[in-house]
């Protein structure tokens, strides 16, 4: 493990469980937790190693979140284990590309990730609010197979951030859920591209172990939390949480860019 100070562990730590709350309501918990770390860690600290770590503590948190859905929330799991499947190929195969990749590089591309997102969700108000229509059409499941599955599993292994909000808004517009239903499914699909890119970046030697390790315990306890709470507060409350996150992120990471 790096050489980092007792008040930056604790402040990783509390970052990620406030992520793992935020990813287990609607996603994208990543969008806290990775620029955190690239913050953080030292600056000759590759991004493979904040993106690999990043991967093992988020695989804990999504597992919980997936667990406590699962028991409580009504998911089609076969179709969201079909789509995973997609998903795992995809994010192994992005993985590989992520290596090469700079600091520099990543934190321009999820400003104009998340602004994508924010303008989205706020130009489809009834985004995602309606109950699900029924089960999906064997031609909705193979477009999020594609989709959500091997489209947003590559951008989970290379980049990473945002993949839980973007397997939400992809599932909720693909096979017509509602938000907490598509939360639900997403965290499915997202245990399946973190358990991809996180063997591909452990093949590689870029994970800090020991950090992921204790950042991960909080991670799962903001998870399974944060699953609770959505289920108990319903869709408008998660597509409230979207968008203060969206764009406290916005905010933050354009500050650190042209400011800072």
């Amino acid at each position: 493990m790096p050489d980092i100070s007792l008040t930056l562990i604790v402040l990783l730590c509390l970052a990620a469980l406030a992520a793992g709350w935020i990813d287990a309501v609607v996603g994208g918990g990543g969008l806290l937790l990775l620029p955190v770390l690239l913050l953080g860690l030292p600056s000759n600290t590759p991004a493979a190693h904040a993106l690999g770590t990043n991967k093992a503590v988020a695989i804990v948190g999504t597992t919980g979140a997936a667990v406590t859905y699962a028991r409580k929330a009504p998911v089609d799991v076969r179709t969201a284990v079909r789509i995973g499947l997609a998903a795992l190929a995809g994010s192994s195969a992005g993985a590989f590309f992520a290596a090469g990749m700079s600091t520099d590089v990543l934190k321009p591309v999820i400003m104009v990730v998340l602004l994508a997102v924010a303008a989205f969700v706020i130009l489809r108000p009834a985004f995602g609010t309606a109950p699900a229509t029924g089960p999906a059409t064997r031609r909705q499941i193979l477009a999020a197979i594609g989709l959500a599955g091997l489209g947003i599993g590559f951008y989970d292994g290379l980049i990473g951030p945002g993949t839980g909000t973007f397997l939400v808004l992809a599932l909720t517009a693909v096979l017509h859920l509602d938000l907490v239903s598509a939360s639900a499914t997403a965290k499915i699909v997202n245990c399946c591209t973190n358990a991809g890119a996180l063997a591909t970046f452990a093949w590689q030697g870029a994970v800090l172990w020991q950090l992921a390790a204790l950042m991960a315990v909080f991670n799962l306890a903001g998870g399974t939390l944060g699953a609770h709470t959505a289920l108990k507060k319903g869709s408008g409350f998660v597509r409230v949480v979207l968008l203060t996150v969206v764009f406290a992120l916005v905010a933050n990471l354009a500050y650190e860019q042209w400011l800072a």
